[in-house]
């Protein structure tokens, strides 16, 4: 019997968040794409928290709408309560999060991807890669699927999140699978190793689920949403669903003491699992432990959707025994009587260390072959999209013959977040912060769509529509400009008159009134463009020193062993990261100014030979 083969130009493997993001980017370009998953059932499911956004992950979903992405147009169709986080800070600190209908929002995913042109979605579980060649000139081809069929391309992109050799921890309980009720992707592993790839272990967690209608609400905090909430897509004019409220209650002394007297029953503390987790989102026996002075953390209740009473106590992640997650949720104020209908678990699981990648996201062993999400030893959601968006969109780019599309550290914190992973690596799962990112007051949350959408249009993410929408809001921008400049308050310019810290756009409204007919998004851009004008300038000064960096390119098969004077460990590192430019390799952990002078040098000395 012949063997079956389906063509295509991409090949995305898992469909959670960047799955789903990297499949559409790709079909959004043009490329013909399969995206494969093991059931059609979890296509975009929210394996953890039902929430989407955050401090800095909001940016992040921002900057894959304005890119063309999926996720801000399924929050806004699906999110049950929505808040602007850090409304008291500047500007740069405002993000979006926002808490969603779990099944409503996985839904809305698995719609968009199925409507969406280029792109076919299947059931299939992936086995083994296909590659060709040797070495540096080894490709992939495609890959190969239970029951014997082949699915062939020049580019395929693995975003298998948690599920590979992934391990389910609850107390001494263990369980092979990435998910609760899931399996596990054993085949890829294997096929990565032989392949030459360096494999390494994170852990993750997840804290129980109880039953709303067994919880005493009288005893927790309401936490209401915004009274007018804000979408997170550019394309929703506004939000008009009801939102649900969120509560607070807190831990207490008597359950720290009943976890500290079952850490030998923790399969962090027993040995049982010795990889690490996320630092900044630690299970609640880390907490117990690392901060032993405090008596009490912070919960939050979070509905999980509209049609159902379960809630998910954000705070607790756990794997301590059942019977020991019995006990601590009893203690705690008005949990008293609540009813678990998911208990916590840890997931153990494979990764490959992202210097492994070039930054637009393709493997260096295997050329064709692209790596997104969790794979790449980070944590969310909404990194996960970003990397899918843009392992996709390369994809594409490579089937079309055509240069990647990365952005800068200076234009998107998906560009931070992929320069961090491909030039320092991790140690533990990544997530993003806004310390991360050097230029923060330039990548708002609110300006993304300036700074992204023109850049997308070009590569092919964006289209037509998406770009005039752009167009007629940085014209609405222009206008109020010309309005500001051409009218005077108290003896000065209106624009001059903005940048005072007790001025707001209210007033400027009523002082000027043409200024009403500005829509609400054009104004406040223009209010934070004269406000922060000053700080915008001085960052603006500090990227133009790195682009002079950034535009000095190092060739790929560049020789730092013979640069005798340099260092033997910054030979090491640059050896193996193989940065593509001077900005690049200053960024590499231990490499010294001196370094880089030497490289810089030994290139001149090249070019002038």
């Amino acid at each position: 019997m012949p063997e079956t083969v389906y063509p295509y130009d991409v090949i995305v493997i898992g469909a959670g968040h960047a799955g789903t993001e990297a499949a559409a980017a790709a079909a959004r370009m043009g490329a013909h794409t399969a995206l494969l998953t093991t059931t059609l059932d979890t296509v975009g499911q929210m394996s953890c928290n039902p929430a989407i956004g955050g401090v800095a992950k909001g940016q992040i979903v921002r900057e894959v709408d304005a890119l063309g992405g999926l996720m801000g147009r399924a929050i806004d169709a699906t999110g049950v309560q929505f808040r602007l986080l850090n409304r008291r800070k500047g500007p740069a600190m405002h993000s979006p999060r926002a808490q969603a209908d779990k099944k409503a929002y996985q839904n809305e995913i698995k719609w968009q991807v199925e409507d969406q042109p280029n792109l076919d979605l299947r059931q299939e579980t992936v086995e083994s890669l296909w590659t060709e060649g040797e070495e540096e000139n080894r490709v992939v081809r495609g890959v190969q699927v239970r029951g014997g069929a082949t699915y062939q391309a020049p580019c395929v992109i693995l975003t298998t999140g948690t599920f590979l050799q992934a391990v389910m921890h609850t107390g001494e309980a263990k369980t092979a699978g990435g998910r609760a009720g899931e399996g596990t992707t054993a085949g890829l592993s294997g096929a990565l190793r032989e392949l030459g790839f360096e494999i390494e272990r994170f852990k993750t967690g997840t804290p129980p689920r109880l039953s709303g209608r067994t919880i005493d609400w009288a005893q927790t905090e309401r936490q209401p949403g915004d009274e007018q909430p804000q979408p997170f897509s550019f394309l929703t004019d506004r939000l008009t669903q009801s939102q649900l409220d969120c509560y607070i209650t807190y831990t207490n002394d008597r359950v720290h003491g009943i976890i500290r007297d079952n850490l030998h029953r923790a399969p962090m503390y027993s040995g049982q699992i010795d990889s690490r987790g996320p630092r900044y989102c630690p299970s609640i026996e880390d907490k117990v432990v690392r901060f032993a002075d405090k008596n009490q953390h912070q919960l939050f209740l979070e509905p999980e959707g509209r049609q159902t009473h379960e809630v998910y106590v954000n705070g607790i992640s756990t794997s301590l025994p059942r019977d020991v997650q019995d006990q601590i949720l009893r203690l705690v104020p008005g949990l008293e009587n609540a009813q678990v209908m998911r208990y916590g678990y840890a997931v153990e699981y494979d990764f490959c260390p992202p210097t492994q990648l070039w930054p637009h996201l393709e493997t260096k062993r295997v050329r064709g072959l692209f790596l997104a999400g969790q794979i790449n030893g980070t944590t969310g959601y909404e990194e996960a999209a970003g990397q899918g968006l843009i392992a996709g969109a390369n994809a594409a780019l490579r089937c079309a013959g055509k240069e990647p599309y990365v952005p800068e550290r200076d234009e998107a914190y998906i560009g931070v977040l992929v320069d961090d992973l491909v030039t320092a690596g991790t140690d533990e799962p990544y997530r993003m912060f806004t310390s991360r990112a050097e230029y923060r007051l330039l990548l708002r949350q609110d300006n993304a769509d300036r700074r992204l959408t023109r850049r997308g249009h070009e590569v092919g993410l964006v289209d037509a529509a998406r770009l005039a929408r752009l167009e007629e809001k940085e014209q609405q921008m222009q206008r109020a400009v010309e309005i500001l400049q051409a009218a005077r308050i108290e003896a000065a310019p209106a624009d001059r008159y903005l940048k005072r810290p007790e001025v707001g756009w209210e007033e400027m409204t009523q002082r000027i009134p043409e200024l009403a007919a500005v829509p609400a998004e054009a104004a406040q851009q223009v209010e934070y463009d004269i406000k922060y004008a000053g700080y915008i300038g001085r960052q603006q000064q500090e990227v133009s020193k790195q682009q002079r960096l950034a535009a000095r390119r190092i060739p790929p098969a560049f020789d730092y062993h013979g640069i005798t004077p340099l260092r033997n460990e910054a030979k090491q590192k640059l050896s193996e990261i193989q940065p593509l430019t001077l900005a690049q390799a200053r960024r590499i952990s231990g490499i010294t100014p001196a370094d880089i002078a030497l490289v810089m040098a030994h290139l001149d000395g090249k070019r002038s030979s």
